[in-house]
């Protein structure tokens, strides 16, 4: 009898690794891996972002997959976030290792699964390459979603310091509390079914930068990489329905005729990319009440400047409270569902989506 259960164990091990799913290498380049955001090819053909919120959608057969990341390891020291979405479950948010990650995951048995991977830290941190995938095999995409928005703005719009899961306020690295999956934008635009981007550095302004940053909006705005990379971005790749602009937070109160000014020619400067987009120009969600009232003042005032120029394409929205919960007075995740809520209503009246 123990002979006879024996040579059954061996024969049922012996068919689990003949059963065992063969994993077939896919490149960055697939045709059936899309990407969604400021991308640029590296020298070995790996598909390379800087931005918070740059994601790549991909859909395969088998039940297990394995995702090849590249993280630059700015500094010897930071490590990117990625947030994993599986089949459109809850999202497993990831902090890279090493300069070469393999993320592998088994799912339950099915005809078909989807994966969607997202940079949940900003340039500053240091870019990432998508390096290809392992599965069974990859299957054509679905239909992208023809709506398209793009968020402009600073800290608050990357995500940062909204997220205590990984490490409290005060601890860990400055940037361990991003979370760009969660923010604010990629939160309204996946209540709209739209693509999406965020073009968002921390600490940057529209005439100062704080942190002893030496650039600003209106400078880097045409780059892929809004920190300091000399590679310019094509717009013709992407061109958004809604462009919403949050900048004030860290140029502080300044005089209203320079600030108006500035901000009026940076407005120009976007409709000549997007001549057809609409504009919501914001308040800053974390503002005290004086540059709180401030801005809202600046705002109206370039937005009526705008439609009396005939562009009536401008939109001012304004938050309905302070969001600081979060780490350094940042809004935190429950106030960046909040903030979503806010301007997903007004963008629904603008668009009739």
């Amino acid at each position: 009898m123990k002979y006879l259960l024996a040579i059954l164990l061996t024969l049922s091990l012996s068919y689990s690794l003949m059963a065992q799913e063969k994993l077939n290498y896919f490149p960055a380049l697939d045709s059936n891996i899309q990407y969604f955001g400021r991308t640029v090819l590296s020298e070995t053909k790996d598909v390379r972002c800087w931005a918070a919120g740059v994601y790549m959608q991909a859909r395969f057969t088998g039940n297990t997959i394995k995702l090849l990341i590249s993280d630059q390891v700015q500094y010897g020291q930071n490590h990117n976030f990625v947030e994993v979405v599986l089949d459109n479950q809850p999202a497993k948010r990831i902090r890279l290792k090493t300069e070469i990650d393999t993320l592998s995951f088994t799912l339950p048995k099915a005809k078909e699964h989807s994966v969607t991977v997202y940079k949940d830290t900003e340039a500053g941190i240091g870019y990432l390459d998508f390096c290809g995938v392992q599965c069974s095999s990859l299957l054509p995409l679905n239909k992208v979603p023809a709506r398209k928005m793009e968020f402009i703005g600073n800290s608050i719009t990357c995500g940062a310091g909204s997220d205590l899961s990984t490490a409290p306020c005060g601890q860990g690295a400055w940037y361990d509390q991003n979370n760009a999956y969660l923010s604010y934008g990629s939160l309204t635009a996946r209540k709209l079914n739209a693509q999406f981007q965020l073009s968002s550095v921390s600490g940057i302004g529209l005439l100062h930068s704080c942190c002893n940053m030496s650039i600003t909006m209106p400078q880097v705005y045409n780059k892929v990489n809004m920190r300091d990379d000399s590679l310019a971005w094509n717009f013709q790749n992407y061109q958004p329905d809604v462009v919403t602009v949050s900048l004030g937070q860290n140029d502080g109160i300044q005089d209203s005729l320079t600030f108006c000014t500035a901000y009026i020619i940076f407005l120009g400067q976007l409709r000549n990319y997007y001549p057809n987009a609409e504009f919501v120009c914001l308040n800053s969600p974390m503002a005290d009440a004086d540059l709180d009232r401030v801005l809202k003042s600046y705002v109206n005032f370039i937005v009526n400047f705008m439609h009396k120029r005939g562009d009536a394409k401008v939109h001012s929205f304004f938050f309905s409270k302070q969001f600081h919960n979060g780490c350094g007075g940042h809004p935190d995740l429950k106030e960046h569902e909040q903030m979503a809520a806010e301007l997903t209503g007004f963008v629904k009246g603008v668009m009739h989506w």
